[in-house]
């Protein structure tokens, strides 16, 4: 294997990474407008389309589909990304993203028989208290988007248990179809909380840009490159979500966080990070 076979995998998935965290930096700018809720069903709703006309799931559709977890994987999802979407609404990006990782990594925990993951999530659970740090001025972390953040973990932990049953059925369709069922069951949502005003005219070039950073692009890197790179190595780079999300709500949202913060988002993802490894050892 070349190193620029290896290094290109690599940078995809790098850049999709970059992409969900510029997107959600985006979604907050329909927020004025449309609320989080109404961004949220946008995005779904846009990203759902985008996927189905490019992957078009249904020239491979299974023969007897797991509709259970498939709705399961798209209830979680859309719980996933709504409660994200609210969640940053009171929080900074890279606070929302390392409380809402702790989902995943609970499931990884779980899942293995070593005791030493527990030292892991005790790391992790170190920088979650830092995350919590009133930071630089008087005003105190929201309790309400703390709450948002721990659901959208539960969510997220959800999407990888059902996750596993239909990726085995649907294959590379996976993604489509899960936005999809996400988008159906939060559009009535938006629809009541929104209206009409998600389809103004003046919000569709916007709301577009967001679909295809939060949902074509990532996912099309994601998908190319996973085949290329072991599964450990996929896994430990994904615990860098949280480095980009403060990046990015740095960079586009004038996010600054504290130093006890920052410190508290390099915990999570070590946490995270030495989660996966270990348990990849143990396998």
């Amino acid at each position: 294997m070349t190193r620029r076979s290896v290094l290109i995998p690599l940078l995809a998935i790098m850049a999709a990474m970059a992409c969900f965290q510029v997107g959600a930096a985006a979604a907050k700018q329909l927020y004025p407008a449309i609320g989080a809720i109404g961004a949220a069903t946008v995005r779904l709703l846009l990203g759902a389309a985008i996927l189905l006309v490019i992957v078009r799931p249904w020239r491979s559709w299974p023969a007897n589909p797991p509709l259970l977890a498939l709705l399961g994987l798209g209830a979680s999802m859309a719980a996933t990304l709504l409660f994200f979407y609210l969640a940053i609404d009171h929080l900074p990006l890279g606070v929302a993203l390392s409380i809402q990782i702790m989902g995943p990594l609970l499931v990884a925990v779980f899942s293995s028989s070593r005791r030493s993951d527990y030292l892991w999530v005790a790391l992790a659970a170190i920088g979650i208290w830092c995350l919590v740090d009133m930071g630089e001025g008087d005003k105190p972390i929201s309790l309400l988007g703390l709450l948002y953040a721990v659901i959208a973990a539960a969510g997220w932990a959800g999407y990888i248990l059902c996750g596993r049953a239909a990726g085995t059925a649907f294959g590379h369709g996976t993604a489509a179809v899960s936005v999809t069922v996400a988008a159906l069951l939060v559009f009535p949502i938006g629809l009541a909380t929104t209206g009409t005003a998600m389809f103004a005219p003046a919000l569709l070039p916007w709301a577009l840009v967001v679909a295809l950073l939060s949902a074509a692009i990532p996912f099309s890197l994601e998908l190319y490159a996973m085949p290329k790179v072991p599964a450990r190595t996929f896994a430990v780079l994904m615990s860098l979500e949280p480095a980009f999300a403060m990046l990015s709500g740095f960079a586009f949202l004038g996010e600054r966080l504290s130093p006890l913060q920052i410190a508290g988002v390099l915990l999570v993802m070590g946490g995270s990070a030495g989660t996966v490894w270990s348990s990849r050892e143990s396998a």
